[in-house]
C-alpha cells in the first residue's frame, strides 16, 4: 500500500487535476491512499474572509464566496468529462461551499472568530477539492471515494497547530480506510484536518498536508511516502537564490527534517516524524515531470562525495539578545527569558548564548520580534534599573543560513570553510549556534547578505565540493 499526496500547483486546476489522476492511475497495482491539499492560494483567502467575516465586512465576505465558486467550479469544468460525474461534483462543491457559507455567516452575526470556528474555516479549501479529484479519478476507470481527514486524523484540542494521537489515528484509519483498500477502492483524503477525540475539526498547521501524508503512512503501515509537489526532490539551496541548485538523490530523515525546518519549503518540518517512527521511506517527486526519480528520504543518509549536503534559510527574522552581567552564573535570568518566550507561544529559530554567560540571544519571526521585546523589557525591568542587565538588544532585518549535511559529522574544518567563505565576501555573522549532532551548522547574517551568502556557500561547499573525509583520515594517532 502507498500513500500519495498532492499539493501546490500540483492540484492548481481542472487541468493539474487531469495530470494527478493520471498518475494515481499509473500506480492502481499498489493500492494507493491519495492526500491532497487545498488549491494554490485557497486556504490564505479563506484566513483573509474570515477576519473579514469577524469585522463584519460583509462585502468582502461575498467577494471571497464568488471567487472560490468560480474557482473550484471552474475546476469542475475543466477536470470532469462525463456528463453524469460533472453534475455529481457540481453538487457535492455547491454543498460545501453553503456549509462554508453558513460558517462565514455565524461569525459575522457573532463579531466573533473563535479558534475552533478558524480551523473550520481553514480546512474548506482541502474538503472542496477532493471530490473534484476523486470525479478525475473515476473518469479514470478507479473506484474512488472521498473520506474527510477529519474522520481519520485524531488530534489533540490545540486549535492551529494540532497534534495527532498516533495510536487513535491507527485504530480509526484502519477501520475507515483499510476496508475500502481491500474492496479496490481509492481513498481520496483531504490532508491539514483533523479532528478531536469528540469529532470538533482542527487543522495540522500550515503546509501540513505533507504531515498528514505521514500520520496515514504511519497509520496504515505503508510501503512509502510520495509526496507530489512542483519540484524535482529536495534541491540543494533555493533555485530563486542560487541559479545551479540541483536535486539531491537520497538524505535521511534528519538531514530532511534539519533542512525544513530552517526553510526548505518543499516538504513540512514535521512530516518525517509519524515515517520515521516505522521507518516507512518517503519520496519527494514532481507532478510535471513524474520521471525523475526525486529525493528518498529514509533511516539511512546514502554515500555522498561531499561533507555538506545543502543549504537553505530562514528570512524575516529579528535577533534578540539579553545581555549583562546578571546572566553570569545566573540560569535563572536565561530560564526567565525562555519563560517570556513561552508565554508568548513564540517560535524560536535559533538560540545561542555566549561562553563568557554575558549574553543569550534568540532569533525569533520578524512578526513577533517586537511584542517579545517589550516582553523581556517589562520581565528584567528592575535587572535593567539596578544595571545587573545592561540592554535588550534588537537587530531588524536578520537571516538565518543553515548549512546541512550528515556527512559533517567528524569532518574537521568545514566550519572553518563556512566562516572563511563568509569572511571573504564581507558577510558579518552575528551569532552562531551547532547542535550535538554535527548536522548543521546555522549562523545569523544580515537580510541584506542573505542571497550573496547562499551563492557564495554554495560554490564552495557543493558546487565545488567538500569532500567528507576517508574513515582513515579522522584516525588521531597515539
Amino acid at each position: 500500500m502507498l500513500v500519495m499526496k498532492f499539493g501546490g500547483t500540483s492540484v492548481g486546476g481542472g487541468r493539474q487535476l487531469r495530470g494527478v489522476a493520471a498518475i494515481v492511475a499509473q500506480h492502481r497495482e499498489q493500492r494507493p491512499v491519495v492526500v491532497a491539499s487545498a488549491m494554490r492560494g485557497v486556504t490564505d483567502l479563506l484566513l483573509n474572509v474570515a477576519n473579514a467575516a469577524a469585522t463584519g465586512d460583509r462585502k468582502a465576505v461575498r467577494a471571497t464566496l464568488r471567487e472560490l465558486r468560480e474557482r473550484h467550479f471552474h475546476a469542475v469544468e475543466e477536470a470532469l468529462d462525463e456528463q453524469t460525474n460533472r453534475q455529481e461534483v457540481h453538487r457535492e462543491v455547491a454543498g460545501r461551499l453553503a456549509q462554508l457559507r453558513r460558517s462565514l455567516t455565524g461569525v459575522t452575526l457573532l463579531g466573533e472568530l473563535s479558534p475552533r470556528s478558524r480551523d473550520r474555516i481553514a480546512g474548506w479549501g482541502e474538503g472542496c477539492l477532493v471530490p473534484i479529484l476523486a470525479g478525475a479519478l473515476r473518469e479514470r476507470g478507479l473506484v474512488a471515494q472521498v473520506v474527510g481527514g477529519e474522520r481519520v486524523i485524531v488530534t489533540d484540542r490545540r486549535f492551529g497547530e494540532a497534534s495527532p494521537d498516533l495510536a487513535a489515528t491507527s485504530e480509526r484509519a484502519g477501520a475507515t480506510l483499510r476496508p475500502l483498500i481491500e474492496a479496490g477502492t481509492v481513498p481520496v483524503v483531504s490532508g491539514f484536518v483533523g479532528a478531536t477525540p469528540e469529532g470538533v475539526q482542527t487543522i495540522l498547521g500550515r503546509g501540513a498536508s505533507d504531515y498528514s501524508a505521514s500520520i496515514l503512512g504511519h497509520a496504515l503501515d505503508a510501503r512509502e511516502v510520495w509526496i507530489w509537489t512542483d519540484v524535482n526532490g529536495v534541491l540543494t539551496a533555493d533555485p530563486n537564490l542560487v541559479r545551479d541548485a540541483r536535486p539531491i538523490p537520497t538524505l535521511s530523515y534528519a538531514e530532511a527534517a534539519e533542512l525544513s525546518y530552517f526553510g526548505a519549503k518543499v516538504i513540512h518540518p514535521r512530516t518525517m516524524v509519524p515515517a520515521a517512527a516505522k521507518e516507512i521511506p518517503i519520496r519527494i517527486l514532481n507532478t510535471f515531470e513524474p520521471e525523475f526519480p526525486g529525493t528518498l528520504i529514509s533511516s539511512e543518509a546514502g554515500p555522498t562525495e561531499r561533507a555538506v549536503r545543502a543549504l537553505t534559510s530562514i528570512g524575516k527574522a529579528t535577533l534578540l539578545t539579553v545581555e549583562g552581567s546578571g546572566l553570569v552564573g545566573g540560569p535563572r535570568i536565561v530560564a526567565r527569558a525562555c519563560g517570556v518566550m513561552a508565554a508568548y507561544e513564540a517560535n524560536i529559530l535559533l538560540l545561542s548564548q555566549s561562553s563568557s554567560e554575558h549574553n543569550v540571544c534568540f532569533v525569533v519571526p520578524a512578526s513577533s520580534g517586537e511584542e517579545l521585546r517589550l516582553g523581556l523589557e517589562t520581565e528584567f525591568a528592575s535587572e535593567l534599573a539596578r544595571g545587573e542587565l545592561s540592554s535588550i538588544g534588537v537587530e531588524r532585518q536578520v537571516c538565518i543560513l543553515a548549512t546541512v549535511g550528515a556527512g559533517m559529522r567528524g569532518a574537521p574544518g568545514v566550519a572553518g570553510r563556512v566562516f572563511g567563505t563568509l569572511g571573504r565576501h564581507d558577510c558579518n555573522i552575528l551569532a552562531i549556534a551547532q547542535g550535538g549532532s554535527e548536522l548543521n551548522i546555522s549562523c545569523v547574517l544580515h537580510a541584506a547578505d542573505e542571497a550573496l551568502a547562499m551563492r557564495v556557500l554554495h560554490d564552495e561547499l557543493i558546487a565545488n565540493g567538500a569532500h567528507a573525509p576517508a574513515r582513515e583520515e579522522l584516525v588521531v594517532a597515539d
